[in-house]
């Protein structure tokens, strides 16, 4: 047997089997290539006959092919290096064996750089990140800011004076940026040393690429993994890491960030890839931003021109990422925030919004991200109709009526217009909308909407689907808001009675399936209780709170709303309300199930929501109140 030939390593070995770096690598993987890069260098390496080796200290220590012949080896080295490794065709030792470092081009120019800003001495920064070694690279961004700024005054009119110290700037910058993986290190010298500040001042440096490289510096700086890397393995320090990026957050806030990201934003130009690159790093700091403090929402609405800028972002006709993103920043500023909704509709915003939404009536996104651009626009819509005026400005702009519509085409956007008149309907305020969606002929669609499925019965364990819950959500509004022998509520009641009652077997069949939830989540509330008891622990009121919140999300939300809408037709009319009660005998079931459920309902309604219509009509405790009382009755 040969052992030569059976152990002998291929010249090419499989690309699959070729380790990778990550395209950020940390810096124990930094330290590791660069010494077996040294060891690799003091070997024979394939070089092009014309090409002199470098003998600079410190400079590139990337390996350069230049053009041979017209072979096209140099493109067959670019196209099929294995991973895009830079020195995968120029590192082999007299054998042929291959012992490339595994770096594409571009994680060899992160190295470069490292290279360039100071040597060996830069890229044993990365080797032990302490105190020291962040001050030492703090000193040096302050320094090369300190030379920019200094040249610039001098020679406003000669960018020739200016340009090297304004790379050595963008290379500094870029040095900060492994800061964000050791935040409990790094971030209180970064406050300390007035870096924060500096920072800032850079977002209005005359030249774009520079507030760019601050931009993504601040982005990595503020994401909410900062850190995880590094410290995955000490538990002790998830409570350390919070507070320094709470204090960095903190402190670039009071720096006027907020006011200079967006001025910013109108300086790129996002035909630029760079550029663009900006818009959705500004975008995701914003992100990281509200996602740390919630209440940074309104601060930044009131403060800036954000809103604005969203608004005619998302108005663009052409989807891009930028779009999609500028969709979802908004739908974030809206949620529970009602000066931002007001100022919204101030700024026209709800006209925009429907304008766009009115695209996609007659046809459906092209692909994942527009059919998230469109859900994140429909959101905004939604959150922002949770007040009183933005209902009356969409009934004013006939957003009713646009939504029936794309109910009646049945396209992909129907669930959202479902979703929408949902949230425009309820309430006293919803009122108008009410009586606006009958006029437009809207009951025969969500009815039909609602019967849709009446060939397949409701699995118990299965939650109602969403457009379900909506299309509940639009009849409870209906019988809460039209007024009593109005046309509008005759022809509501008259769907109930038509086609032998199915409407109301119908709602029996997701009463029950919603019944076979709660039975489960109640199990599953009971275990917990018991277990807690045995381990001597006390139930407080907030576990409670916890529970009843877990029973809505386990079938209770959806029983309460049918059994509000079974009550109110059960009292309107007689037939109906016949047709119930034998429905409820065959199940060993009476009215007093649905008057438990009622009084459940009753005991949680919200006290700000109990207030009585300015117009006199009843509160929705009242109203349950009623209710309860003629089912007890029955």
């Amino acid at each position: 047997m040969d052992i030569d030939k059976l152990f002998k390593v291929p010249k090419l070995p499989a690309g699959s089997n070729k380790r990778r770096l990550p395209d950020n690598p940390t810096p124990e993987m930094l330290k590791r290539l660069r010494m077996d890069s040294e060891a690799s260098e003091a070997g024979p390496s394939v070089m092009d006959v014309d090409e002199a080796p470098s003998t600079s200290k410190g400079k590139s220590r990337a390996t350069t092919v230049e053009d041979e012949d017209e072979s096209g080896d140099q493109s067959i080295e670019g196209d099929f290096a294995p991973g895009g490794d830079a020195d995968y065709f120029a590192e082999e030792d007299e054998e042929g064996r291959f012992f490339g470092g595994g770096l594409t081009k571009e994680q060899k120019d992160i190295l470069n750089i490292f290279d360039r800003a100071g040597g060996e001495e830069a890229r044993e920064d990365l080797e032990e990140m302490n105190a020291t070694t962040v001050r030492r690279l703090l000193t040096r961004f302050e320094r090369a800011a300190n030379k920019n700024q200094d040249q610039r005054s001098k020679y406003p009119d000669d960018p020739t004076k200016f340009i090297d110290s304004e790379a050595d700037l963008d290379i500094a910058l870029k040095a900060l940026l492994p800061l964000a993986q050791f935040p409990v290190v790094a971030y209180p010298e970064v406050i300390r040393s007035g870096a924060v500040e500096r920072l800032i001042g850079l977002l209005s440096h005359e030249n774009v690429d520079i507030v760019i490289d601050v931009v993504e510096v601040i982005h990595e700086f503020t994401d909410e993994d900062v850190g995880n890397e590094a410290e995955d393995e000490e538990e002790d320090t998830e409570g350390s890491r919070e507070d320094a990026l709470k204090q960095l957050v903190q402190s670039f806030v009071d720096n006027a960030i907020l006011e200079l990201l967006v001025d910013n934003l109108n300086r790129f130009n996002e035909e630029e890839d760079s550029d663009r690159q900006g818009v959705f790093h500004v975008l995701g700091i914003f992100e990281n931003l509200l996602g740390f403090n919630a209440e940074l929402s309104t601060q930044l609405v009131s403060k800036t021109k954000i809103l604005s800028w969203l608004l005619k972002r998302i108005e663009s006709t052409k989807h891009d990422e930028n779009r999609g993103y500028a969709a979802e920043i908004l739908s974030i500023l809206l949620q529970n925030n009602r000066p931002n909704r007001l100022e919204l509709g101030k700024l026209g915003g709800v006209e925009s919004i429907l304008q766009i939404l009115s695209r996609y009536r007659k046809r459906d996104p092209v692909d994942a991200d527009e059919t998230e651009y469109m859900e994140n626009v429909f959101d905004i819509l939604c959150s922002a109709l949770g007040e009183p005026e933005i209902k009356q400005q969409f009934l004013d702009l006939e957003g009713v009526d646009l939504m029936v519509l794309m109910m009646k085409d049945k396209m992909q956007a129907r669930s959202r217009a479902i979703k929408v008149l949902d949230y425009a309907m309820s309430g006293p305020a919803g009122t108008a909308a009410c009586e606006t969606f009958v006029e437009a002929l809207g009951l025969k669609t969500l009815f039909s909407s609602f019967m849709g499925g009446k060939k397949q019965k409701a699995a118990a364990g299965h939650a109602a689907s969403e457009d379900t819950a909506h299309t509940l959500g639009i009849v409870s509004s209906l019988l809460s808001n039209l007024a009593s022998d109005s046309p509008a509520r005759i022809r509501l009641l008259a769907k109930f009675v038509e086609n032998n009652y199915e409407k109301p077997e119908k709602l029996l069949e997701i009463r029950d399936a919603a019944q076979g939830r709660l039975r489960a989540t109640n199990k599953e509330i009971e275990d917990e209780k018991k277990r807690m008891e045995a381990e001597g622990e006390e139930i407080e009121p907030e576990m409670e709170d916890l529970w009843y919140l877990r029973r809505l999300d386990g079938g209770l939300f959806t029983l309460q709303t049918v059994d509000y809408i079974l009550a109110w037709i059960a009292m309107e009319d007689d037939g109906v309300r016949a047709h119930i009660q034998k429905l409820l005998d065959r199940k060993n079931q009476s009215f007093k199930d649905i008057v438990q459920t009622l009084q459940i309902y009753h005991d949680n309604v919200d006290e700000d929501t109990t207030e009585a219509n300015p117009d006199g009509a009843p509160s929705q405790r009242e109203i349950l109140r009623n209710l309860i009382a003629f089912l007890e009755a029955c």
